[in-house]
């Protein structure tokens, strides 16, 4: 199985016998994620940090994971600060860091920007978001959530939110195809999956279901996986106002749910979570932030060959 030199641009490129082979890296990886053991795994390698769009989890996760390795981060800061401003274009961009660095991990509005980096660069992109297309990183630590705190296997997921616009939940039905889950679909009409990803999915394995309210979803689900309505997707505002507080899921709700019920969430959050679902046993969306780390840790190590 090799990872080595290659990128990571979508889902659709792995293998459930990849995948697993990731999620059984980051477990490895756990303790040094944690700093209860040092490692000077990727020492004298540098990763490159370009990120087009803001991030709190996902830019600080992959710097993390590179620095508990003992390798170097180097960030291209705010793009109103770089040559971009100027008019370099990303290919450009991309020509350039490669000469200094041993990875690249890019996050970027424009659809498809992830793949077009890899075709300029020397060494391995890892794409951290490419407009409303990809983010293969997040659902590997989605599946690494789902194993560690549910299972995998038989797993019957809700997906609600922004269907139509949510990368995250792109990349992780593409995925959980793979292991045959039982797939509820819960959004506005507006922001309704589309049609050629639920046909996709539905001839990869997965089973599929549209269900109108988190209520009748919750009764038998082993995770429930929130998402925000994306204000910066929409083209009209007026068309956001319209669908931003249809969704929400509070303490009351949680009574009919399954005792070892687990809601998700990739974050940031807006109001679809009322703070007061943090305190239940349900909540594991702050446990999902950190499993980012030993993932990222493990993907990194992949593709720079120092494990395999």
């Amino acid at each position: 199985m090799k990872f080595k030199d290659q990128p990571i641009i979508s889902m659709r490129e792995f293998s459930r016998e990849m995948i697993d082979h990731i999620l059984t890296a980051a477990e490895k990886m756990e303790p040094i994620a944690r700093g209860e053991e040092r490692s000077d795994l990727l020492s004298g390698k540098i990763l490159a940090v370009l990120f087009f769009e803001p991030s709190t989890r996902t830019r600080m996760s992959f710097e993390t994971a590179m620095l508990r390795l003992g390798g170097d981060v180097l960030n291209l800061g705010s793009v109103d600060a770089s040559s971009i401003a100027k008019g370099e274009t990303l290919a450009d961009t991309i020509r350039v860091v490669d000469g200094y660095v041993d990875a690249i991990v890019i996050r970027h509005p424009k659809e498809g920007a992830a793949h077009l980096a890899s075709e300029f660069s020397s060494v391995p992109i890892l794409n951290a978001g490419d407009g409303a297309g990809h983010h293969p990183t997040q659902t590997l630590l989605d599946l690494y959530t789902i194993k560690r705190e549910s299972h995998l296997d038989n797993l019957k997921i809700a997906l609600a939110g922004d269907l139509k616009y949510g990368r995250t939940v792109h990349s992780l039905c593409y995925a959980l195809s793979l292991y045959g889950a039982q797939i509820n679909l819960i959004s506005p009409k507006e922001l309704r999956m589309p049609e050629e990803i639920i046909n996709d999915i539905i001839a990869r394995g997965a089973k599929i279901k549209e269900v109108d309210t988190i209520e009748e979803a919750i009764k038998d689900v082993d995770v429930l996986y929130m998402t925000r309505i994306q204000k910066e997707r929409f083209p009209d505002p007026a068309e956001y106002h319209k669908v931003a507080n249809k969704l929400k899921i509070t303490t009351d709700m949680l009574k009919g749910a399954k005792p070892d019920l687990k809601i998700m969430h990739p974050l940031p959050r807006v109001n679809e979570i009322d703070a007061s679902v943090d305190d239940t046993p349900h909540a594991c969306y702050f446990k999902q932030a950190f499993y980012g780390v030993p993932v990222r840790m493990a993907l990194l190590g992949l593709v720079l060959g120092a494990i395999e």
